[in-house]
């Protein structure tokens, strides 16, 4: 990072990652929208380029912005779609609501609809790929093809090294109360994490400080919902991808996941860990293309 960017952190570090995050979002070619679905909730997503609608779904913690990179490889080829979940980023947070995948997917389903997309090919990382998962199990008519970024759900796998720091009665470290414990969360999500000047992580863990409480309860409910009988029913084409150096969710389960699955495919990634569309985004997006060049229209 230059000086004048060390500068602009220190004195306007809100302002600077707004721009940050605006820069990316129209170097990838997506612009901030917004609907009310008819039963009241609202969801805030991303969306741009043209072509048959891929729908992106972020992972727990995350947001919409998890994607801005990739997708400057994808919006010349697809209409692409990444939405924040409920109860995450800006789209609505109602503290009593069903957070499990199969509730998530029936919602986005019918925002999907509301879009004009009722079939789509779907992707998804960590939580977003359970998510991604469930819908397809529920709706197979409405996809056409999987993306599935180290998802969730698999919990006949072996303990990830978060999964044993749980089990072992410590502190989850997707979970943040503090910028400090953001600055964690990154390092621990990534194989290799690149400078970011604590003013930028300051502003960036406001959204999930005051998000703390409901992310405690999509955590326990995300946690118990195995995904593996019903990923067994889904037949669209898939492809899976996971880095050998992910230590939020076993890489094991990637093997397991393809087995059972009749028309999955696996591509493990030296060096990376649990986040590829941000760690790799280039080769990540050109799996895909290769991928979806597969696929039959």
């Amino acid at each position: 990072m230059n000086l004048l960017a060390q500068v602009f952190a220190h004195l306007a570090p809100e302002k600077t990652v707004r721009y940050m995050l605006d820069t990316l979002r129209e170097r990838a070619g997506l612009e901030r929208r917004s609907i009310t679905l008819p039963g009241g909730l609202q969801y805030v997503y991303l969306e741009g380029g043209r072509g048959e609608p891929l729908m992106l779904l972020h992972g727990f913690g995350g947001n919409k912005d998890n994607f801005n990179t990739i997708a400057r490889h994808l919006t010349p080829h697809y209409r692409v779609i990444v939405p924040d979940h409920i109860g995450f980023g800006e789209s609505a947070k109602p503290m009593e609501a069903d957070y499990s995948t199969d509730a998530q997917a029936e919602r986005l389903l019918a925002l999907a609809q509301a879009l004009g997309a009722p079939a789509l090919h779907l992707g998804g990382n960590s939580m977003g790929g359970h998510i991604a998962l469930a819908f397809a199990a529920r709706y197979p008519q409405a996809v056409k093809s999987l993306w599935l970024l180290a998802p969730g759900g698999v919990w006949s796998a072996p303990l990830s090294e978060l999964a044993q720091m749980v089990k072992a009665g410590g502190d989850n470290p997707l979970l943040v109360r503090s910028a400090e414990d953001l600055a964690r969360t990154l390092a621990f999500t990534v194989a290799r994490l690149p400078e970011v000047p604590m003013p930028y992580i300051q502003v960036m863990a406001k959204e999930r400080i005051a998000n703390h409480a409901l992310e405690q309860r999509v955590y326990q409910q995300i946690k118990a919902d195995p995904i593996e009988d019903r990923a067994r029913t889904v037949k669209a084409p898939s492809l899976i991808v996971w880095g050998e150096e992910d230590r939020v969710l076993h890489p094991g389960a990637g093997p397991i996941l393809q087995g059972l699955m009749p028309q999955a495919e696996l591509i493990r990634m030296p060096g990376v860990g649990h986040l590829p569309m941000i760690e790799r985004p280039q080769e990540c997006a050109a799996d895909y293309l290769k991928f979806r060049a597969r696929v039959p229209a």
